[in-house]
C-alpha cells in the first residue's frame, strides 16, 4: 500500500477536484442506499402484520431519548397513520415509490462517482506517457545503446496500459468501497452490536484468503511484462530486418524464435490470469461462509427468549451485511490488481528515474554564434563498461576550416564527433568552443550551432517540406526550395506528383538512398549552422548519387567549419587537415599530400582504395 500511495502522490495532485467530487458522491450514494434498505422493515411488518405496537408522536426536541429510538418511533408513527388513513395497500405503494426514488438517487450518485473518475484515470495515463516520452527526449544516446527499442516501446504501451487497468481503475474502488464499508458497518452496529461483533470475528478469514492470493502476483506480473517486452523486441527486430530475413531465407528461423517467445509470454500470462481468476470464487465462498455463520448466530438470538432484535430487523441486518460483502470483494480485488500495476510502474520508472549524466549548469552560458575555433584538449572517453574508446586526443579546428577523420571501423571517429554536441561527455580533458568548455554552455545553444549529415539519412514519415523544415521554426516555402536547390534535391522533388507535399514514408522508404541524403543535406542547409558534422555522408551511395551529394556537400561546407568522417578518401582530399585514428589514438595528421609522403597508415589506406 505504501508503494501505491507514493505512485498516487506523484500523479494525482492535478486531479484533486475529481477525488473530492468522487468522495462527495459516494457518501450520498451510501446514505441513499441505507435509507432505501431501511424501508424493508416497515414493509415486512405491514405485509405480515407483525407489529401490534401503538405508536405516538414524540417531539423531535425531546430530551433523554436516543436519536435512533426517536427516529424509528416517529417513522413508525407516520407509517401507522398512513395505514389508518389510506389502508395497507396504498401505504405499501407509497413506501415502494419512496424506495424507488431513493434507489434512483443512489444509482445516480453511484454513476456520477464513477464518471467523475474517468478524467482522472485518463489524465494520469496521458501524463505518464508524456513524461516517459519527454524523459526519452532528454536522456543521453548512451542510454538507448544499452536498451532494446522493443523493450522501450513495450514499457510505453503495455506497461502504461497496465498502470491504467490496474492502478487507476482500482483508485475508484479504493475511494468508493471504504466509504460504503464505513457507512454499512456503522448501520450494522446501530442495528445490532452483538451480531456485528460476531461478524467482525469472521472477517479476518476473508482478509487472509485474499492476501494469500495476491502475495505473489507482483512477482508474476513483472515476469509477464518482461516476456511482453521480449515479444515487442522480436517484432521490432523483424520489421527492421525484413529484407535480410527474406534474403537469407530465414523466415522459419525467425518464426521459431517468435513462437518460443510467444509461448513464454503465454505461460507467464497464464500464471497471472489463473491467480486473478481464483480471487473471485474464493471471495464468493468466504463471503457465503460468513453469511452462513451470521445466519446461524442471528437465528439463535431470535429464537431465544430475550432476543435483542425482531425478525424484520434481522432481515434488514442481513440485507445490509450482504451489501457490505460487495465492497469488501471489490476492495480485495483492488488489493490483487494493484500489485500488477505496481510491477508495470516499476518498469516504467526505469525510464522515468534513469539518470541523465548530461547535465546543464544553472549558470550556463547561452552561446549565440561561433567566432574562433574548436579545441579538443587531451580528451579521453570511456563507455560505462570501462573500455577506453578515445585516448589523449588533441585537435584544433579554426573557424572556416575542414578537418577530416579517417581510420578503420571502431577507431573512435563517430564517438569523437559525438562529443562536440554533448551526446556524450568526456571522461577527462576538455572540448572547448570559442574559449568556453562546452560543459559551461547551454545545451540548446550549443546544438543550435551544429548541423549533422549522417551516413544513414534520418527522415520522418512526413512530407518532404516538413522533413527539410524540421527543427526550423516558421520556415517558408521559398526558404525550403532554396535549400533544396543548393542540395541538388529540387529537380527530383518536382518530379513527384505532389512536389514538396509528397509523403516520403517510414524513414523515407519511398525515396532512393541518394534522394534521402540530399533531403538531409537540404535540412542542414536550411538550419544554416556555422559548424557542420559529416559522418560518412556519401559512403552508402552509388557513383552518380555520390557525385550529386558531394556537389551539395561542397556548397554546404562553403564558409563553414566542418568535421568530416570519411572512408572514401577521395571525398576528403581537399581537407585542411586529416587526422588518422587507430584504436582511439591519432597516429598521423596532415594534409593529403603530407600523409602520402609519410608512407604510413594513411598511405596504405589510399593504396588499397586505389587498387
Amino acid at each position: 500500500m505504501k508503494e501505491f500511495l507514493q505512485v498516487m502522490k506523484r500523479f494525482v495532485a492535478p486531479y484533486k477536484k475529481y477525488l473530492f467530487g468522487a468522495v462527495f458522491l459516494n457518501i450520498f450514494s451510501a446514505v441513499f442506499n441505507i435509507f432505501s434498505f431501511t424501508l424493508i422493515i416497515p414493509i415486512l411488518q405491514i405485509l405480515f402484520k407483525m407489529d401490534t405496537t401503538v405508536y405516538e408522536f414524540i417531539p423531535w426536541d425531546t430530551p433523554d431519548i436516543g436519536a435512533k429510538d426517536l427516529i424509528m418511533n416517529n417513522l413508525y408513527y407516520y407509517v401507522t397513520m398512513m395505514i389508518d388513513k389510506y389502508g395497507g395497500s396504498v401505504t405499501l405503494l407509497i413506501l415502494g415509490l419512496f424506495l424507488g426514488v431513493m434507489t434512483a438517487l443512489k444509482t445516480s450518485c453511484y454513476f456520477g462517482s464513477s464518471a467523475i473518475m474517468v478524467p482522472l484515470r485518463t489524465g494520469i495515463v496521458r501524463d505518464i506517457r508524456i513524461m516517459v516520452y519527454d524523459k526519452m527526449m532528454h536522456l543521453p544516446l548512451g542510454f538507448f545503446s544499452q536498451e532494446r527499442k522493443g523493450d522501450i516501446i513495450a514499457r510505453m504501451s503495455g506497461d502504461v496500459g497496465e498502470v491504467e487497468n490496474s492502478i487507476t481503475s482500482s483508485l475508484d474502488m479504493l475511494i468508493k468501497n471504504p466509504i460504503l464499508i464505513l457507512f454499512y458497518f456503522t448501520t450494522l452496529i446501530v442495528t445490532s452490536w452483538q451480531l456485528t461483533l460476531f461478524t467482525l470475528a469472521v472477517v479476518p478469514l476473508m482478509a487472509w484468503g485474499m492476501s494469500a492470493i495476491g502475495k505473489k502476483l507482483k512477482k508474476e506480473s513483472l515476469e509477464a511484462q518482461g516476456k511482453w517486452s521480449d515479444t515487442m523486441s522480436q517484432l521490432e527486430e523483424t520489421l527492421g530486418g525484413l529484407r535480410i530475413i527474406k534474403a537469407f531465407i530465414a523466415e522459419d528461423k525467425m518464426m521459431t524464435r517468435f513462437t518460443r517467445v510467444s509461448n513464454e509470454l503465454r505461460t507467464a500470462t497464464r500464471k497471472v490470469a489463473i491467480r486473478q481468476s481464483l480471487a473471485h470464487p474464493v471471495s464468493e465462498f468466504l463471503g457465503t461462509v460468513m453469511i452462513m455463520f451470521v445466519l446461524w448466530f442471528g437465528g439463535t438470538l431470535i429464537l431465544s427468549d430475550a432476543s435483542p432484535i425482531d425478525a424484520p430487523t434481522f432481515i434488514f441486518y442481513m440485507v445490509i451485511l450482504y451489501s457490505v460483502l460487495n465492497p469488501l470483494k471489490e476492495f480485495a480485488r483492488a488489493g490483487y490488481n494493484i500489485p500488477k500495476g505496481l510491477a508495470s510502474m516499476e518498469r516504467v520508472d526505469k525510464i522515468l528515474k534513469a539518470e541523465n549524466n548530461i547535465k546543464e549548469k544553472p549558470d550556463a552560458i547561452d552561446i549565440k554564434s561561433f567566432e574562433d575555433k574548436i579545441e579538443f584538449k587531451d580528451v579521453c572517453f570511456s563507455y560505462q563498461d570501462g573500455k577506453q574508446v578515445l585516448k589523449h586526443i588533441n585537435i584544433t579546428i579554426p573557424k572556416g576550416k575542414t578537418i577530416a577523420l579517417v581510420g578503420q571501423s571502431g577507431s573512435g571517429k563517430s564517438t569523437l564527433v559525438d562529443l562536440v554536441p554533448r551526446y556524450h561527455d568526456v571522461s577527462s580533458g576538455e572540448v572547448i568552443i570559442d574559449g568556453h568548455n562546452i560543459k559551461d554552455l547551454k545545451i540548446n545553444g550549443l546544438r543550435g550551432l551544429i548541423g549533422n549529415v549522417n551516413q544513414e539519412a534520418i527522415l520522418f514519415n512526413d512530407t518532404i517540406f516538413n522533413n527539410i523544415a524540421f527543427g526550423v521554426e516558421g520556415a517558408t516555402m521559398e526558404q525550403v526550395v532554396a535549400a533544396a536547390k543548393i542540395a541538388n534535391a529540387h529537380d527530383f522533388i518536382m518530379e513527384k506528383e505532389e512536389g514538396y507535399q509528397t509523403n516520403i514514408g517510414d524513414r523515407g522508404s519511398k525515396l532512393s538512398g541518394g534522394q534521402r541524403q540530399r533531403i538531409s543535406i537540404a535540412r542542414a542547409i536550411l538550419k544554416n549552422p556555422p559548424i557542420l558534422i559529416l559522418d560518412e555522408a556519401t559512403s552508402a551511395l552509388d557513383t552518380e548519387s555520390e557525385r550529386l551529394v558531394q556537389e551539395a556537400l561542397d556548397r554546404l561546407m562553403t564558409s563553414r567549419t566542418t568535421i568530416a568522417i570519411a572512408h572514401r578518401l577521395s571525398t576528403i582530399k581537399n581537407s585542411d587537415e586529416i587526422c588518422v585514428l587507430h584504436d582511439g589514438e591519432i597516429v598521423e595528421r596532415g594534409t593529403h599530400e603530407e600523409l602520402i609522403k609519410l608512407n604510413g597508415y594513411y598511405k596504405r589506406l589510399n593504396d588499397m582504395q586505389a587498387l
